[in-house]
């Protein structure tokens, strides 16, 4: 899942507060780019609930975090690359 979150501003050098849409709570990542306020910034997790009723979505990112599931967009999952040799030494 990502969402796409707006830089509020930045609390120390390697963090930054962010505004979640739908979500009340104050929220805040660990980043060490130069993001700037009022930045749009994609965050991603793994959804853990879904509440069909109120249309409403848990996803863990860090904290559990729940909002609209009208503001979650699906993203494909990251399949790391085949290798072709194994990471271990191998007797010659």
């Amino acid at each position: 899942m990502a969402i796409t979150a707006t830089v509020r501003r930045r609390v120390t050098e390697d963090l930054v507060s962010v505004s979640i849409p739908s979500y009340n709570f104050p929220h805040s990542i660990i980043d060490h780019t130069k993001v700037k306020k009022g930045q749009p910034i994609e965050l991603t997790g793994e959804i853990t609930r879904i509440d069909e009723e109120s249309g409403r979505v848990t996803i863990a990112m860090g904290p559990l975090v729940t909002i609209d599931s009208d503001k979650v967009r699906l993203v494909e999952k990251y399949r790391p690359a085949k290798r072709k040799k194994p990471l271990r030494d191998m007797v010659d």
